[in-house]
């Protein structure tokens, strides 16, 4: 829970940007993209309108789980460089107002969503709310190292949302994109922890860096990777795959292989000394990685609707 100490001590004005920053727009915007390829990949026409309102509601649900992420959390997050600045921790917006706005949030995204589209796809969302902020904020974040591995599944759900919010229901289509976040998840957050030093450990986040140490982080960064290139050429095998979605999951899988190759070959000493420039280059092209499959997906998508492929 948080710490009123802390935040009473940093109490200032809320600005707009505040409450903006409340709803972590970076993660909005991948939920945003992700949401709204697995609207237009999936096999069923939707009404622009239906479908604009569709990724709004799943948009404000994301932005719901941020803030109640940030409730949660805010006595972690004042003692993270990377955190200290978000508006609970810093005390611009209080604890009791993220809650407050978190949950009026997610219930009218919800609601929305089912009248919208239909309750599969608004079941989808209320679940993936409900993981991220119990299920990882509340309980796995702070107590196991695989906090991340299986947190992963809240920002997975969102392809899979947005195809039932066309469809009515889920195919195995819509599961494998979700693999895809899934397991670029561990790897994607694993190279930050790395560079992150400290940040986690003075928090107390049992992150694999601290519980298991750098050397079986990297190890992991591998392993995980090595498991994501099949998931994502799968993915390319099925109805939604195509040529352009191939060639990019050739491309991209190759290159994140061989990054993972250079973490886990690292030397501690080596990547303090070079201020972990391998560990930020590898978190940067995961960046990429991710909004290049699934730009992949809608150009296959739309070469299909003009009876290219």
């Amino acid at each position: 829970m948080t710490d009123a100490t802390i935040i009473e001590a940093r109490e200032g004005e809320a600005r707009f940007g505040d409450y903006v920053a409340l709803l972590k727009p970076r993660v909005m915007s991948l939920v945003v993209f992700t949401a709204l390829a697995g609207l237009l990949v999936a096999p069923a026409s939707i009404h622009p309108m239906i479908g604009f309102s569709a990724i709004l509601f799943i948009a404000i649900g994301a932005g719901a789980s941020g803030a109640l992420n940030m409730w949660w959390d805010a006595d972690i997050d004042a003692v993270m460089r990377r955190t200290s600045k978000r508006p609970v921790p810093a005390g611009r917006v209080g604890a009791d107002e993220a809650l407050a706005i978190g949950i009026a949030l997610s219930g009218m995204s919800v609601v929305m969503l089912a009248l919208a589209t239909n309750l599969v796809a608004a079941g989808l969302l209320a679940f993936t709310i409900f993981f991220y902020a119990v299920i990882y904020t509340m309980w796995l974040k702070r107590w196991t190292p695989q906090n991340i591995v299986i947190g992963g599944a809240a920002g997975a759900f969102p392809p899979v949302i947005g195809w039932a919010a066309a469809t009515g229901s889920v195919s195995v289509e819509a599961w494998l994109m979700f693999a895809l976040i899934f397991m670029w998840t561990p790897p994607h957050f694993w190279a930050l922890a790395l560079f992150m030093k400290s940040d986690y450990d003075d928090a107390g986040v049992p992150m694999l860096t601290v519980t298991h140490g750098r050397k079986a982080t990297r190890a992991h960064i591998l392993i995980y990777t090595a498991i994501l290139a099949p998931a994502a050429l799968a993915l390319g095998l099925t109805s939604i795959g195509g040529p352009v979605y191939l060639a990019v999951a050739i491309l991209m899988n190759g290159w994140m292989l061989i990054g993972a190759a250079r973490i886990w070959r690292r030397d501690e000493a080596v990547a303090e000394t070079d201020k972990y420039a391998v560990e930020k280059s590898f978190f940067r092209f995961s960046l990429y990685y991710l909004f290049a499959h699934f730009a992949a997906l809608l150009a296959d998508a739309a070469l299909r609707s003009g009876g290219i492929v």
